[in-house]
Parts: structure tokens; sequence; C-alpha cells
């Protein structure tokens, strides 16, 4: 009976499973998959089609991207192809009580022999023209060529990186160093018309000016901004190295620069810096050539203050301090060499306050302001103690034109006449101009 009961309840349960009601439903469920399977794959290709679009119209506009800078032409052609060019004017009329023999012998005793070139009457200091525009994604092209009475010169001429990771830049060619602040401005930049004396006595009547070489700079990620950069040069200018100091590259530079907003209205900027190279030149001493080593160490500070737009007071000073040790040559048939020991230092402060289209400043330059050892042949040289005082006021008519009238009073040759000076300049400029820096 249990076994007839067992066997009964087998074929009902095996019944159930091979119902067509229980076979229907399977073949449905199965359909349901198929189709939502079959959907599933055409999204799928779907979404490749859309994706396989878009990476070709990538990549047709990488193409013209990367070759828009090789069309010529000027209208319709790519910015890369039309160079940014200004032309900057810089000219005047000039006024003083030496004449222009005694400006030219008016050097600063034992810092420079280089006299004034300037004369009484109009004259123009040099037209500007400056050039610049990328090269390719990886590098922009800068140019500056100084023209002046006598032709045309090469200021600058370097490429600059711009595809370096982590903040690093690397600039190449012919260029003004970033040394100093006013080493890195171009003269019509200038708050004043000429350049202050510890640059004079020092560098020139330009500064460092341009310089073959290289400079490779660091923008770390810190709140505050910070500069860091080294550079090697060919070592030309005329007053601290010379041509003919050493073979090869023979100067070399680092500097640190900071800036922070100290309120919201007011910024402040400053930063060390060091100079090293071999020198030798004539126009240190007369009659005279010096040889040996130099050191310029440079401290910097700015600060701006603008409530305004219409409304701006600059307060800037540096510091320079120089040390030499090498020889001179007496004579230089014979080349007698007797030891030099040099100490020097000076510095400049000024002040600059612009409202609307007018300005008015005024600066203080001197020398031997700590350090004055001038020692040949163990002898110590009476440099004094230069200085000069300027002022100035401004006209602004538009942001292409600016009119200086500049007084100083000149006590750079304490051995000498009192150099009085006025100074009426006319900067103009047309073209896109890049920005000056801070």
């Amino acid at each position: 009976m249990i076994r007839s009961v067992l066997i009964m309840l087998l074929l009902l349960t095996y019944s159930s499973f091979v119902s067509p009601a229980f076979s229907d439903d399977t073949e449905q469920r199965i359909k349901k998959l198929e189709d939502t399977v079959q959907e599933q794959q055409k999204e799928i290709e779907t979404l490749k089609n859309e994706q396989n679009k878009q990476q070709d119209q990538d990549t047709t506009q990488t193409a013209k991207g990367s070759s828009s800078w090789k069309v010529s032409g000027l209208f319709g052609a790519s910015a890369l192809t039309n160079p940014n060019i200004s032309l900057v004017l810089d000219t005047f009329m000039y006024s003083s009580n030496l004449n222009h023999t005694e400006l030219e012998n008016r050097g600063i005793p034992d810092f420079t022999t280089n006299g004034l070139d300037r004369r009484t009457g109009f004259d123009f200091r040099e037209a500007e023209l400056a050039l610049f525009a990328p090269v390719d994604p990886y590098f922009n092209l800068y140019a500056n060529f100084p023209i002046v009475e006598n032709g045309i010169s090469v200021e600058e001429l370097y490429a600059v990186t711009t595809f370096l990771p982590w903040g690093f830049q690397i600039k190449g060619g012919k260029f003004k160093s970033n040394f100093s602040r006013l080493d890195a401005q171009h003269p019509h930049a200038w708050d004043f018309f000429d350049i202050p004396l510890p640059y004079r006595a020092f560098l020139g009547d330009e500064g460092l000016g341009g310089q073959k070489g290289v400079q490779i700079t660091y923008l770390p990620p810190l709140p505050v901004y910070t500069l860091i950069g080294i550079e090697g040069f060919q070592g030309e200018n005329e007053l601290l190295f010379g041509d003919d100091a050493a073979d090869g590259p023979h100067a070399v530079s680092a500097f640190v620069k900071f800036s922070a907003d100290l309120t919201d209205t007011s910024t402040f900027y400053f930063g060390p810096a060091i100079l090293y190279g071999k020198t030798k030149n004539t126009n240190i001493i007369p009659n005279a050539e010096v040889a040996g080593d130099s050191t310029l160490y440079e401290l910097e500070a700015v600060w701006k203050w603008k409530p305004a737009n219409a409304q701006t007071l600059i307060v800037q000073s540096e510091y320079m301090f120089l040390t030499t040790s090498g020889g001179t040559a007496q004579d230089l048939t014979t080349m007698i060499v007797d030891p030099l020991k040099r100490r020097q230092d000076g510095f400049y402060i000024q002040a600059l306050y612009r409202f609307y289209r007018w300005g008015i400043g005024a600066r203080y330059d001197m020398l031997n302001v700590f350090a004055e050892t001038f020692t040949r042949a163990g002898v110590q040289q009476d440099s004094g103690t230069p200085w000069r005082e300027a002022a100035a006021v401004e006209f602004n008519p538009s942001e292409f034109t600016r009119i200086r009238l500049q007084l100083a009073h000149d006590r750079s040759d304490p051995h000498g006449r009192t150099n009085d000076e006025i100074i009426l300049q006319f900067l103009f400029g047309i073209g896109a101009h890049a920005a000056h820096a801070f």
C-alpha cells in the first residue's frame, strides 16, 4: 500500500514538471531574457559608436590645433601666425649746467669711467620694436630690437617653454636677467628717466642688459607667491664682467622672489639675489685694467597700495653690495699688476604716486653707504660718498602715451661739479605690448 502511494506521488510530481503550462512559462522567460540581451547588445553598440565618433572629433580638432600655427596669411589665420608687434618711442629734451665734454668725462670715481652720453637739446634714446608669438604648443618666442640713431641691435631674442610640469620653466637665448628688479625691465618701463646710481656704478646705464644664456625657474605650490631661479650667462656686461674675462660662460646668478597681499589694497614684494662672474675690463680705473672675481649681492623690496583703480602708491628700494678681488694692471704695456680689494655698496629708494592721469615721484640714490673699500697695492682710494636726488611729474593722456618732467641734482662725482639736470621725456607706444611685471 505504501509502495503504491509513493509511486503515485512520484508520477504526479513528474507530470507537474513536464506539464504544458510549466513548459510554456519557461519558454516565455527564455524569450524575455533573449530580448533583454539583444537590447543591451544594441545599447552597447550605440555607446561604442558614440565613443568612436567623439574620438574622431577630438583627433580632428587636435590635428587642426597642431597644424594651425603652420597656416600663413593675415585674415582668417590663427593667432599663432600673427605675432604681437609693438613699437615704443622714447624721446626727450635735455638740459644741464655742464657742457657735452664735461658730461662725457663724468664718471663715478672708483666705480666707473663711463660718462654720460648726453648733450643739451632734443634727442631720442631708442625706439623699441618688440615681437611675441607662440611657436607651437610647447614654446613661446620673444624678440626686442632697440632702434637707435646709428642702427638697430638685438637686446632680446629668446624662447620660453610652456609645457614643463611642476611649475618649472626654461628660457634660452638672449634675454634680460631676473637678477634684480630693474634689470628685468626695459627703460620705457622705469618710473624715472634714468637708472639709479647703484646700477650705473656696478652694471652700467641700462643695468645688466641683454645677456646670452639660459634661465631655469621654479614656481612651487605655496600659499605665498615664490619664484626660485638660476641663470647662466656668457658674461658680456662690459662694466661688471667683460668678454675677455674667460672663455665661454663665466657668470651665474640665483634669485628668490616673494609676493604677498598684506591687505585687500596693498601688496608687498621682495627678494634676495646673487650674481657672480669673472671680471676683466678697463672702464673701472682710468688707464688700468681690472681682473679678478666679482660677486654682486642684491636685495629688493616693493610696496604697492591701490585703494582704487585711479589711485596707486608704489614705494620701491634696492640695496647692492659688490666684492671684487684680483689685481689691476697699472701699465697695459708692461702689465705690472697690483693687488685689488674692492668692497662697495649702494642703494636707492623711490616713491611714485599716481592719481588718474597724473603722477608725482621722488628718488634718492647713494653709494658707499656701509662699505667703502677700494684698495690698490695696499693703498685705500678716496671714493667719497656719491649721491643724487631726483623728482618727477608725469602726465598720461592715455595708456599709450606718457609725458614726464624730471629734475635731478647729481653729486655722483664728489671731486667734480654738481650736475643739475632738466629732462622732458615723451613715450609713445603702438601695437600689442605685453603687460609689465608687478
